[in-house]
């Protein structure tokens, strides 16, 4: 492998960051490491890690989505709110409703950018205020404090588990591996689908995409559904670590997930991402979140920090694609002088 292009990769570049933090951070406080720490630190990211995906996939196709955070917090106040109406306790049947429920509310996004040519972030902008709204008019703000058990049992499996010197037991939790089982899934379907390949067509330059072939109405249709139904899935997965509903939890952490996505390598004007930068972008965003508190720095500094790594990393993707331009001037001039 060419070393120097091996280093010019954002995924090269975020692991050795990622490295380098850890290190740092571990010589501040040498509890970092540990493996239960570090298991607990993918675990309270995991939701984070899920909802980027969904996120990761807008941005590359060009468009954006604040909504998802909205249809979280309705599907997982709506499918917990009938379970224990039903009286109903079976977690599979559970993230199979979130799902259904949560793609159908994705899809409206999709049906109104499509078939109205309304710009992305302003359709999910009104339909994260209208989702959250509706919720909190029909709730009256109510939490629910009462899970179903098995809810609750999806966080606590562990894998490979261990017991720590005190007893206590520790491990890879079941939803850090659902997590990244999906990103598998992701990463399979992008790079090797007629349908992932459209994603990455379309965000790239959509007319140039529409008339190669590609299906603009299919592909923008399947993203926002595909989006709205990972929400769904992030919103179970949340109830079972937080073990109860709140209806103003997830609203609001749009831009934490963003940041991620786009230090991750995504670029917000599409045809630029991977999963596997999406994956370090959410490890690297945590790590680096999880130091303020261990330096002891006031949380008010979180929003300075998230904004700032958004303006960083647009800026990385600004001079890459720069560079990127000047290669193929450079490669076009080569090409055309008279030998």
């Amino acid at each position: 492998m060419d070393m120097t292009k091996m280093f010019k990769s954002r995924e090269w570049l975020l692991l050795l960051l990622i490295i380098v933090f850890s290190i740092a951070i571990t010589y501040i406080n040498p509890a970092f490491m540990s493996l239960d720490n570090i298991a607990d630190l993918l675990k309270a990211n995991t939701v984070l890690g899920i909802f980027a995906l969904g996120v990761l996939l807008v941005l590359i196709s060009g468009g954006f989505d604040v909504s998802f955070t909205a249809i979280a917090q309705v599907v997982q106040y709506a499918v917990v709110y009938y379970f224990l109406q039903a009286n109903l306790d079976n977690i599979y049947l559970a993230i199979l409703c979130s799902i259904i429920i949560g793609g159908v509310m994705g899809s409206l996004n999709g049906v109104i950018i499509y078939y109205f040519k309304i710009t992305a972030i302003i359709v999910t902008i009104a339909t994260n205020s209208l989702f959250y709204g509706l919720l909190y008019v029909v709730t009256q703000g109510d939490l629910i404090y009462d899970i179903p058990p098995s809810f609750l049992g999806l966080a606590e499996l562990k894998i490979f588990p261990m017991h720590a010197a005190n007893g206590a037991l520790y491990g890879i939790s079941f939803v850090t591996c659902l997590w990244f089982l999906l990103a598998l899934g992701m990463h399979l379907f992008l790079r090797h689908t007629v349908l992932g390949r459209s994603v990455y067509a379309i965000g790239g330059n959509p007319v140039s995409a529409e008339r190669v072939g590609f299906n603009l109405k299919k592909t923008t249709l399947f993203i926002y559904t595909l989006v709205g139904a990972i929400s769904g899935f992030a919103s179970i997965v949340q109830v079972s670590i937080v073990q109860t509903v709140i209806p103003n939890s997830i609203v609001g952490s749009e831009l934490q997930v963003i940041a991620a996505v786009v230090l991750g390598g995504a670029s917000v004007t599409g045809g630029r991402g991977s999963v596997a930068g999406t994956l370090l972008g959410v490890l690297l965003f945590s790590i680096l979140s999880n130091s303020l508190t261990l330096m002891k720095i006031s949380p008010y500094y979180y929003n300075v920090f998230t904004g700032l790594v958004i303006l960083f990393s647009v800026a990385v993707n600004a001079v890459q694609v720069i560079r990127q331009r000047r290669s193929r001037v450079r490669v076009l001039v080569d090409i055309k002088e008279p030998s």
